[in-house]
Order: structure tokens, then sequence, then C-alpha cells
């Protein structure tokens, strides 16, 4: 009996040292898992730092691009206007240039025109005049011819012979009169053809002058002004959040030792119902 005693005695410390002993692994175990529970949670949280901190980054990055480069197409575009503006100008004041030197060439073309045309009729009117004055004298010398010829016949024929003498000699000297007062007459009709002409070539010269003047330019709208485009909306990115970690599962730490002392308290009773046996 004392044996058996004994052997219980060491058989219920045995079994509650066993629990012990396995309380203390699963407290450990649970100690790791909570340890390893915790620094995942750190990782995630700060993984999760770490992004949104990138993504501020990043939007603040593209909204200082976006602006710097809308800065730079505005003020391209500026300068371009005000350089179309500036040639456009300076075309329109070399077409000025050139019209008002067309203008001037015309004008003097046709200051040279008047000048032609009045000396070609200057020209004419003497040509006229000379041969009205031929005309004069050859009239005078015609009737001093008359004179001279009937003068002669008085003398030299006597009756009818005479008569007839005188009558010839104003006959012929008639004619000569008439042709000399035709031609006249057609040399007035000629020179006022030949006046008529020259008018009508300044008319045609004239006319091919100011066909050849450049026509006044106008002014051309003014350039556009640019205009800027819509601003570009920007989105904040989403904030990141730490992923779940799932909570470790533990394990009991007193089972153990109510295991232990539970199969200490068999092997007893196993021993007494042996020994009464």
């Amino acid at each position: 009996m004392a044996v058996a005693a004994v052997l219980g005695g060491i058989g219920l410390v045995t079994g509650i040292i066993g629990g012990v002993a396995s309380s203390q692994q699963a407290s450990q175990q649970n100690a790791q898992a909570q340890k390893n529970y915790e620094e995942q949670k750190k990782a995630a949280e700060e993984a999760a730092r770490l992004t949104n901190e990138y993504n501020k980054r990043i939007f603040e990055a593209d909204q200082q691009n976006y602006q710097q480069q809308r800065d730079y197409e505005w003020d391209t575009a500026v300068l371009q206007w005000k350089y179309n503006s500036t040639i456009q100008e300076y075309e329109y004041l070399q077409t000025a240039k050139q019209y008002l030197s067309s203008v001037e060439n015309t004008q003097q073309q046709l200051t040279y025109n008047s000048v032609a045309a009045q000396q070609a009729q200057e020209q004419e009117q003497a040509s006229l005049a000379e041969i009205l004055n031929s005309a004069a004298f050859q009239k005078e010398g015609i009737f001093i011819e008359r004179l001279q010829n009937e003068g002669r016949a008085a003398v030299l024929q006597a009756g009818g012979s005479r008569a007839k003498a005188i009558q010839s000699t104003i006959a012929e000297q008639g004619r000569n009169a008439a042709i000399l007062s035709a031609s006249l007459v057609s040399a007035g009709q000629q020179s006022q053809r030949n006046l008529r002409d020259i008018a009508l070539g300044r008319y045609a010269d004239d006319l091919k002058a100011r066909n050849a003047m450049m026509i006044e330019p106008d002014r051309l709208p003014d350039v556009p002004q640019p205009l800027k485009p819509p601003e570009r909306v920007f989105v904040e990115p989403m904030e990141a959040t730490a992923g779940y970690v799932p909570a470790p599962l533990t394990q009991s730490t007193f089972a153990p030792i109510v295991q232990g002392i539970a199969g200490a308290g068999q092997i007893v009773a196993n021993k007494g119902s042996t020994k009464w046996s």
C-alpha cells in the first residue's frame, strides 16, 4: 500500500509537472504568435504610410508639372501671337510703301503724258500755223502774180484779145486760189484729226498708267489673341490603409495543467484498482 501511494504521488507530481510544462510551452507559442501579429500589423501600417507618402508626392509632382507645362504653353502662345501681329503689321507697312511708290510713279507717268500731249499739240499747232503762214504768202504771191499778169495782158493785147487774156489770167489765178483754199481746209481737218489722236493717245496712256497702279491695301483683322484652355481637374489619390492582419489563435495555458492533474488522478485510480483486485 505504501508503494502504491508513493507511485501515485510520483504520477501526480509527474502529471502536474507535465501540465505546467505544456502550459509554459503554450504560453511561449501564444507570445510568439502575438509578436508575429504585431510585427505583421506594424509592417502593414508602414507599407500603407509609405504608399500614401509616395502617392502624395506623385500627386504634387503631377500638379506642378501640369502648371509648369500650362504656363510654358501659354507663354509660347502669347509670344507667337505677338510675333504674328508684328509680321502682319510689317507686311502691311511694306505693302503700303509699295502702294505709295506706285501712286507716285503713276502721278509721274500722268504728268509725263500731259506734258507729252501738250508738246504734241503745240507742235501740231505750230505745223498748222506754218502751213497757214505759207498759204498766206502763197495767196499774196498769187494776188501779185494776178496783177502782174493782168498788167501784161493789158499792155500786150488789144481789144477782145486783151479781155480774153485778162479773163484767162483771172481764171487761172482763181484755180490756184481754190487749190490753195482746199489745201488749207484739208490741212486744218488733218490738224484736227491729229489733235484728236493726241488726246486719245494721252487718254490711253493715262488709262494704262492708272490700271498699272496698285490697289490701296487694307489692314487685315487683328491676329486673334490666344485663349487659355480649361484647367485640368485633379483627383487626390485615395488614402491607402493597412491590410487586414488576422489575430493569432492562442492556446489555453490552463488546460494542460488540468489535463496533467486529471492524467495523474487517473494513474492513481488505476493503481488503486489494481491493488484491490
